[in-house]
């Protein structure tokens, strides 16, 4: 064991939008990320590990083999050269459960450090809130037990009321649990662990599941049911199938598991060990479900640091404006698309309002693509894309949305398997609005500013400023029409009033 001075996790506040990097010297893989993009929703420009498995020998020898340790170095020499030809100014590389707890792990940070990256030795409780951190900016006002495997440690965080309490460190990683399997009363050993580290009683809240290893569950458990997302973030559980899927693993052969996509031949090797001691766990501690995130320490280690204002900021808003700016579509111009067809939304409740106008700008961003393309893109980024603080209802709407707006209301089966039907058809309503709203002028701010769409009884009228009266012909009226036959209302287009004209 290491007795070093441990770097608390303060520092500088980040600037944001600016290129950043994080070395991760983990016990089964040293990895490097390069995240850009927003702040509040990064984005991976870079992400390359190797698996050095520097903790493999903890539990026998406990030492770092001198063979990983040479692996390891060679990757963290080719990433500050990396980092160096960049020019990325802001890197932070952290060591956790290998470095911290094996005999040579003041030799191996020794020799790492004379490469220049600045490593910082987590303690425990470090790494169980860096992850805990992670969780919390991936699922804002998440309550519930973070989770977190590695393959030298078990991190255990509550995270609750945007902060983590509690976080604990144990040395259960699935490098060690063969060892622990191989002897008897294995569930029993752990659930005294996690008693003796006051985790044992009941905590009938969600599992936030962080680590690569829970990830392969995941594609496990997506595998089995068809799942129509390919993305793990944000999959959730309910207790009893996550059981159930925990004594199916049990049994399960690596080299099957390892040919399911998302399964790489390490964590297939390890997802049986995962399960026996997943369901120890859930014997102890009763969660309400489990929640898997792809979001974990690293980006912890960043949304930490982030000033409170930005880690307030809604990441679904930042990631959408993001990535739809780059094509030509802005904020402004989705605000008031969205603003212009409130009245088809009805009294929508804060997460819809949100859903509305980041589909708005996506929307837009649509007609930035060759048309041929435009309904494969609808449905890709809408379901796809990784999108944080989006579960999958909203995901689906997102696609109902954006389909609507290209004039198609069959769902394809993906998104209805996602979502109720009524939910899906109110969504497809607001797209068509949208659809009549960009047809209207042909994305022009000003049309939608001479124009209002409003319900008034059993009618729905569009209103029209004098001065651009010569828009209300085909395709609009056919647009308007569409959408009303969807609402069960009558359409009609009216000239507005003098004051109702062009701003």
């Amino acid at each position: 064991m290491i007795a070093s001075a441990r770097r608390a996790r303060k520092g500088p506040r980040r600037s944001p939008d600016l290129p950043r990097a994080v070395i991760d010297i983990g016990s089964n893989t040293v990895r490097l990320v390069i995240y850009g993009g927003p702040s509040r929703a990064p984005v991976t420009l870079w992400n390359e590990k190797v698996a050095a498995r520097l903790g493999r020998d903890l539990a026998d020898t406990g030492d770092i083999p001198g063979a990983a340790m040479d692996e390891a170095l060679a990757a963290l020499a080719r990433y500050a050269v990396i980092i160096g030809d960049l020019g990325i100014a802001e890197v932070e590389a952290v060591a956790t459960a290998a470095a911290r707890d094996a005999g040579n792990g003041a030799e191996f940070l020794a020799r790492a450090g004379a490469l220049g990256l600045g490593i910082a030795l987590l303690s425990g409780e470090e790494e169980a809130r860096a992850s805990a951190w992670g969780a919390i900016g991936a699922f804002p006002g998440a309550r519930g037990t973070v989770v977190d495997l590695g393959g030298g440690s078990l991190e255990l965080t509550e995270i609750r009321d945007g902060g983590c309490f509690g976080a604990t460190s144990l040395r259960l990683g699935t490098l060690r649990l063969p060892a622990l399997r191989a002897k008897a009363n294995f569930a029993k050993k752990i659930r005294k662990t996690l008693k003796e580290a006051g985790w044992g009683d009941p905590r009938p809240v969600p599992f936030y599941m962080v680590g690569g290893t829970w990830r392969a569950f995941a594609s496990y458990a997506m595998r089995e049911y068809d799942y129509p997302l390919t993305d793990p973030h944000g999959f959730e559980l309910a207790a009893a199938e996550a059981e159930r899927l925990a004594h199916k693993l049990l049994r399960s052969v690596p080299d099957k598991l390892a040919a399911i996509r998302g399964i790489s031949a390490m964590r297939a090797d390890k997802l049986p060990d995962a399960a026996a001691l997943l369901l120890a766990m859930m014997d102890a501690m009763q969660p309400e479900r489990l929640v898997f995130s792809s979001w974990g320490l690293r980006e912890g280690l960043h949304f930490q640091r982030l000033d409170p204002l930005e880690q307030a900021k809604d990441p679904l808003l930042a990631g959408v404006a993001a990535f739809a700016s780059e094509r030509a579509a802005s904020v402004t111009d989705a605000a008031l698309l969205a603003g212009w067809s409130a009245a088809v939304a009805g009294r929508g409740h804060a997460r819809s309002e949100r859903l509305r106008l980041a589909a708005a700008q996506l929307a837009i961003a649509l007609h930035r693509v060759e048309p041929n393309l435009r309904a494969a893109h609808a449905v890709e980024w809408a379901l796809d894309k990784r999108w944080i603080d989006c579960n999958a209802r909203e995901r689906a709407a997102l696609a109902a949305i954006l389909l609507g707006g290209l004039g198609i209301t069959a769902m394809p089966t993906r998104v209805e398997r996602l979502a109720p039907a009524e939910l899906l058809s109110e969504a497809t309503s607001w797209g068509l609005a949208y659809r009549l709203a960009q047809r209207l002028g042909a994305t022009a701010r000003s049309a939608l500013s001479a124009s209002t769409l409003t319900i008034d009884g059993n009618r729905l009228v569009l209103a029209i400023a004098p001065d651009h009266a010569a828009l209300a012909v085909n395709p609009v009226v056919r647009d308007l029409d569409a959408l009303a036959q969807r609402l069960g209302l009558e359409p009609r287009i009216e000239l507005a009033e003098a004051e109702t004209g062009a701003r």
